[in-house]
C-alpha cells in the first residue's frame, strides 16, 4: 500500500472519530435539558396544588351561584290584529286552452307565416296551402251553374208559351203541366249548384290557415314545401290570457272552503297569489275559480283551480308555482311570534313574563291557536293585549324560571362568554406565570449546551 494512501485513510478516521463524539455530546447535553425542565415544571405544580385546591372550592361555589342567576331572555309583547287565514300549496301553471292548429283541407304547404313561440292573435293568418286546385274547382262549378240557370230560363219561357197556347185549346193541358215539372227540375239543380259554389269557396278559404285562438304559439311541426293532411298539426298554441294553476289542498280543508265559495248570496271569489319557485317574489293575483269533484284516495287531497289575467305574461304553462289561498280573517286575534310557541303533552303553550317582588319569571300558559301564518301565530283564547312572552332563549326555560330580558340590540351572554373564555385559557395553561419563568432558564441552558 502506498504512502498516500495510508495518510487518506488516517485522515478519514479521525474526522469520522471527530463526528462521533460531537454528536454523542450534543444528544446528551439535550437530554439534561428535557430533564431539567421536566423537574422543573413538575415543582411547580406540585407548589400550586395547595393553592388550585381553594380555587377549585371556590370555584364550585361560584357554579352554584352561576346556575342560580336568571336566565338571559328575549320578549316580545302580545298585540290584537286581522290575521288572514293562508293556505299554502303547490301547483303548476296551465293554459285556459291548448289547440292543436290543423288544415282543414288536404295540399301543398307554401307558406309558414308566423314566428316560433310568438303571441297571436285570433284569426291571425299562421300558413297557406297552395290554393290553384281549390280555384280551379271553382271555376268548374261556377260554369256548370251558369249552364243550369241558362236551362232554367228557358224552360221557364217555354212555360209561359204553353199556358198561352193552352188558353187558346191549341196544346194539351198535359204537355205544360209537364213543361211545369221541368220548370221545378232546373230549379233544383240551380239551387244545388249555388251550394256547390258556395262549397267550393269554403274550400279555397280553408288553404288559408289562421289562428283558432288567441295566445303563444309553439314550435312549428312541418315546414313549408310538404303535402299535408288534414290530420298532419301545424303547432299548438297556448291561450295564456287568462291562465290557470291547479294544485291541491287536504282534504280536512276542503268543507271550509266550500262554505265559504258557495255563500247564501252566490259565488263568493276567493283571493289567491301565485309566488315563484324560491317564494320570494310575487308573480300575479288572481281568484278560485273551481274545486274539483271528487277527493284523490291515494294522498287525501283535492284539486282546486285558479284564474289569472296575466296580462304581463309573468306565468308561463308547466310553471312550478308558489299558491297563496286566502280563505277568510281572525278578526282581533292576539298576535305572537311564531318561534315563541311551543308545544307539549297538553297542547300548544307559551312562556309568559310575570312580575314579582324578586323580579321577573316565566309560567307556562296554554293557549289556542287558530292559525299559523309565515312568522306569526293568532292566539284565541290565553293571552291578553300587552301581555309578554319569551320568543328567544326558551331552551333554558322551566316553570317559575327567573329570567332576565334582554335588550334585541345586544348580544346574549356577552360577558359569560369573555369570562368562559379566560376560564378556559387558566385550566388550559395550568400556571401561566409558572410556565413563563419554566421557559427562561430552559432557553438559557439550551444556549449553554449548544455553546
Amino acid at each position: 500500500m502506498s504512502f498516500k494512501k495510508l495518510v487518506f485513510l488516517a485522515l478519514f478516521s479521525l474526522i469520522l472519530i471527530g463526528g462521533s463524539l460531537w454528536l454523542w455530546r450534543a444528544y446528551e447535553a439535550r437530554n439534561g435539558v428535557v430533564a431539567d425542565e421536566s423537574h422543573h415544571v413538575q415543582s411547580h405544580e406540585e407548589a400550586d396544588a395547595g393553592g388550585n385546591k381553594g380555587e377549585g372550592k371556590h370555584a364550585r361555589g361560584g357554579g352554584r351561584q352561576r346556575g342560580d342567576k336568571p336566565v338571559p331572555v328575549l320578549v316580545t309583547g302580545v298585540t290584537k290584529a286581522d290575521v288572514p287565514i293562508i293556505h299554502s300549496a303547490l301547483g303548476t301553471a296551465i293554459p285556459s286552452a291548448v289547440v292543436t292548429v290543423t288544415s282543414r283541407v288536404n295540399g301543398q304547404l307554401i307558406q309558414v307565416a308566423f314566428k316560433e313561440g310568438e303571441l297571436v292573435k285570433q284569426g291571425q293568418l299562421l300558413a297557406k296551402i297552395d290554393p290553384k286546385p281549390f280555384e280551379t274547382a271553382l271555376a268548374q262549378i261556377q260554369g256548370q251553374a251558369v249552364r243550369n240557370q241558362a236551362l232554367l230560363k228557358n224552360s221557364q219561357i217555354d212555360l209561359e208559351r204553353f199556358k198561352t197556347l193552352q188558353a187558346q185549346d191549341s196544346i194539351a193541358s198535359q204537355q205544360v203541366d209537364s213543361q211545369a215539372s221541368l220548370v221545378q227540375q232546373y230549379q233544383g239543380t240551380v239551387q244545388a249548384d249555388h251550394a256547390s259554389v258556395e262549397n267550393a269557396r269554403l274550400q279555397l278559404g280553408y288553404t288559408n290557415i289562421v289562428a283558432p285562438v288567441s295566445g303563444r304559439i309553439g314550435l312549428r311541426q312541418v315546414d313549408s314545401g310538404n303535402n299535408i293532411t288534414t290530420t298532419n298539426p301545424i303547432a299548438v298554441i297556448n291561450a295564456i290570457h287568462p291562465i290557470h294553476v291547479v294544485f291541491t289542498l287536504p282534504e280536512d280543508k276542503i268543507t271550509q272552503l266550500v262554505q265559504q265559495t258557495h255563500t247564501p248570496g252566490g259565488h263568493n271569489k276567493l283571493k289567491v297569489e301565485a309566488w315563484d319557485k324560491s317564494n320570494i317574489t310575487r308573480l300575479a293575483t288572481g281568484f278560485l275559480t273551481s274545486i274539483d269533484n271528487q277527493i284523490d284516495t291515494t294522498s287525501g287531497t283535492l284539486k282546486l283551480k285558479a284564474e289569472f289575467a296575466n296580462e304581463d305574461n309573468r306565468l308561463f304553462p308547466n310553471q312550478f308555482i308558489n299558491v297563496r289561498l286566502y280563505s277568510d280573517t281572525i278578526r282581533n286575534a292576539s298576535v305572537i311570534p311564531l318561534n315563541a310557541l311551543q308545544h307539549g303533552q297538553d297542547g300548544a303553550f307559551v312562556y309568559k313574563i310575570v312580575h314579582d317582588d324578586k323580579g321577573d319569571k316565566v309560567i307556562l300558559q296554554g293557549v289556542t291557536v287558530a292559525h299559523t301564518n309565515g312568522e306569526i301565530a293568532a292566539i284565541t283564547h290565553g293571552l291578553a293585549v300587552n301581555d309578554r312572552v319569551v320568543s328567544s332563549g326558551i331552551d333554558k326555560l322551566k316553570q317559575d324560571a327567573r329570567v332576565k330580558i334582554k335588550d334585541p340590540a345586544q348580544s346574549f351572554d356577552d360577558k359569560e362568554d369573555r369570562g368562559a373564555k379566560e376560564d378556559g385559557v387558566e385550566k388550559k395553561s395550568g400556571h401561566p406565570h409558572a410556565a413563563g419563568s419554566a421557559d427562561r432558564p430552559a432557553h438559557k441552558r439550551r444556549t449553554d449546551a449548544h455553546a
